[in-house]
């Protein structure tokens, strides 16, 4: 059985294939001689121009992105905020002196000890 993104990626080769063969059939055959290779100047300025607008579309979002983030943290924040939760979980950790014994066996051999 073929998984979803197989599909999606079958589907978006077959496209591409076919676009590409419309595409340079209609750049060099359509409308004049096949043997002269004409160029249709449309056929070139209009793909050039969706790259370009496309382009221009991924830097503007780049710029959006990097002027509406904020900036991060300095290292220095970073490391000291770091050492003091290891301070923390150490003051946390220490046991107690006499700790109370949790279950049975551990309360006879205690009392044992005691007497």
């Amino acid at each position: 059985m073929v998984s979803k993104d197989q599909s999606i990626g079958g589907v978006i080769l077959i496209v591409c294939v076919v676009i590409g063969i419309l595409y340079t059939v209609g750049l060099f055959y359509i409308g004049g001689d096949p043997f002269k290779w004409e160029l249709r100047f449309s056929l070139i300025a209009l793909p050039v121009f969706i790259a370009f607008i496309a382009i221009m579309g991924i830097g503007a979002w780049i710029g959006w992105t990097m002027a509406t983030t904020p900036p991060p943290k300095p290292i220095e924040e970073i490391t000291s905020e770091i050492e003091e939760e290891k301070e923390e979980e150490k003051v946390e950790e220490k046991p107690t002196e006499e700790a109370a014994p949790e279950t049975e066996e551990e309360k006879t051999t205690e009392r044992k000890r005691k007497g």
